[in-house]
């Protein structure tokens, strides 16, 4: 499945099946490390059925992880800005957030054996503090659209691939503590969205009303601006439905206390 979702686009730059050299390389190891995650769910699935829904789900986030990272719009990146934030988008606000929803873990763990374990740990930990989450989401993401790294991605494939994956982990890490954590944390769930929020919506800002290319003279400004309204605009979209969700979460969990509390000191009506 993997492969074949691979060959988007006849002449893709990073796509293990038509580039060449260290970019089929890359591409190559890529392609293995999504596959092996996926041979894992596969596996756990056996043991632990998750429905229809959630599996499909999963499934539906691969896919998307795969065309956003080796199809055509990997290719157009090189040389259009606008595309290479869309595929940035693409892993940060939908790719990441659809993956968290359809809570893979139980099935990754049962068939990874021991390999996620520790990761597990580490998840539940960083899950309980979505700001700290939201901050490592915040370095990875500024740190990448500094030019120098910016273009130092675009022209090697292997730092082009570690850049995806900090973008990509990250942003687990990020969904994970907002939408997967505790009720009782959804204030800070909601100030890890709200601070997330302002951050990508400045760079898109700084991206829009810059008067020169950042990233090369061979980038038009026009091509710029148009990345950071995808970025300031677009990309916030997720980020308010998000918000949306987790408040009502939040409102949720206080109703349920206050009747709880109600029906403690015998406060409802007819008593």
């Amino acid at each position: 499945m993997l492969l074949a979702a691979a060959w988007a686009g006849p002449a893709a730059a990073h796509n293990p099946l038509t580039s060449s050299g260290q970019d089929q390389l890359a591409a190559i190891l890529a392609a293995v490390m999504l596959a092996v995650v996926w041979l894992f769910y596969l596996r756990g699935l056996r043991a632990r059925p998750a429905g229809a829904g959630p599996a499909g789900t999963f499934h539906f986030a691969l896919l998307l992880c795969v065309l956003s990272l080796f199809g055509p719009l990997d290719d157009w990146a090189k040389t259009s800005t606008a595309a290479h934030m869309t595929q940035h988008m693409a892993l940060m606000v939908v790719v990441a957030p659809i993956w968290v929803l359809s809570r893979p873990m139980p099935q990754l763990l049962l068939g990874s054996g021991r390999v996620l374990r520790r990761g597990w740990i580490l998840l539940l930990r960083l899950g309980a503090r979505p700001m700290l989450c939201a901050y490592l989401h915040a370095a990875a993401i500024w740190f990448w659209h500094t030019p120098q790294f910016y273009m130092l991605a675009v022209e090697d494939p292997w730092w082009h691939g570690v850049e995806h994956a900090c973008f990509l982990l990250t942003a687990l890490l990020f969904w994970w503590a907002v939408l997967a954590g505790a009720a009782k944390r959804a204030p800070w769930a909601l100030l890890a969205l709200l601070f997330t929020l302002m951050h990508t919506g400045f760079l898109g800002a700084v991206l829009t009303f810059a008067d020169s290319p950042l990233y090369g003279e061979a980038r038009s400004l026009a091509d710029q601006q148009l990345a950071g309204l995808i970025m300031w605009v677009v990309g916030g979209i997720p980020y308010l439905v998000a918000s949306a969700w987790v408040g009502w979460r939040w409102y949720r969990h206080l109703l349920r206390r206050m009747i709880g509390s109600g029906i403690q000191k015998g406060d409802l009506p007819g008593r």
